[in-house]
């Protein structure tokens, strides 16, 4: 197997592999014992999902979170200078987008290592698919700030990107925020604007759905513990 990093997708949530993974990356992922990894108990748990025979115990996880300090990365790559092919896993989705992953990808190209990204689902890459917003140009923008007044800025200022840039606007919050978030959108942007809300995704009772802003008032759903994108356009 040639000696790579490897970035391997992770289902978005309890989906059947075979759905949202191609059979290739189960080859990759049978030739890895090398892991850097999100949370080590999730990889595990996906690596059994992947192939139920899988031998966890012959392998080595390296953890990298926000909890996980910049000098301490590099040495993870230590089995990839010795000649062995490691693997990049976070929680869902595909590792490096908007993930901690990021950083330990940047260290290998800096030292001249080969990186392969595997193919799998991005909620990003799929909520723009199904929004019928500007695919030609968008912009995530990660978790917008929790305090009102901060908030109410920056979606006025999102907003306005899209009128000056005719640029589609993604953001994310914490489920559990849903709600708030959805109606502080409701409240400071345009009647006019467009919102799309993707829930779900590849997941049972996934859900995207395109309105203006005054069509939501009154309509939007209960999504307090579902994992969602929210994308503005004109």
């Amino acid at each position: 197997m040639e000696t790579a990093l490897y970035l391997i997708p992770v289902t978005l949530g309890d989906t059947e592999i075979s759905r949202v993974l191609p059979a290739y990356n189960a080859e990759v992922i049978a030739g890895i014992r090398h892991f850097i990894v999100e949370d080590v108990r999730s990889a595990r748990r996906f690596l059994r999902k992947v192939d139920p025979q899988f031998d966890i115990d012959a392998s080595q996880f390296f953890e990298l979170n926000k909890h996980t300090a910049p000098e301490v990365v590099a040495g993870y790559l230590k089995p990839l200078k010795d000649g062995k092919p490691m693997g990049v896993i976070s929680e869902a989705g595909c590792p490096a987008v908007a993930d901690p992953g990021a950083d330990v990808v940047a260290i290998a190209q800096r030292k001249g290592f080969k990186v392969v990204p595997l193919v799998g689902p991005s909620s990003i890459i799929l909520s723009v698919m199904a929004s019928g917003f500007n695919g030609q140009s968008f912009a995530f923008n990660g978790y917008l700030p929790i305090k009102p007044e901060e908030r109410a800025k920056k979606l006025r200022q999102l907003e306005q990107r899209i009128y000056n840039e005719d640029q589609t606007q993604l953001f994310i919050e914490t489920p559990y925020r849903n709600g708030k978030m959805i109606e502080d959108i409701l409240k400071n942007c345009r009647p006019q604007t467009k919102l799309c809300i993707a829930a779900n995704l590849t997941c049972e009772g996934e859900y995207a759905r395109t309105m203006t802003v005054k069509e939501w008032k009154g309509k939007a759903p209960d999504l307090s513990k579902i994992p969602c994108i929210f994308l503005l356009y004109k």
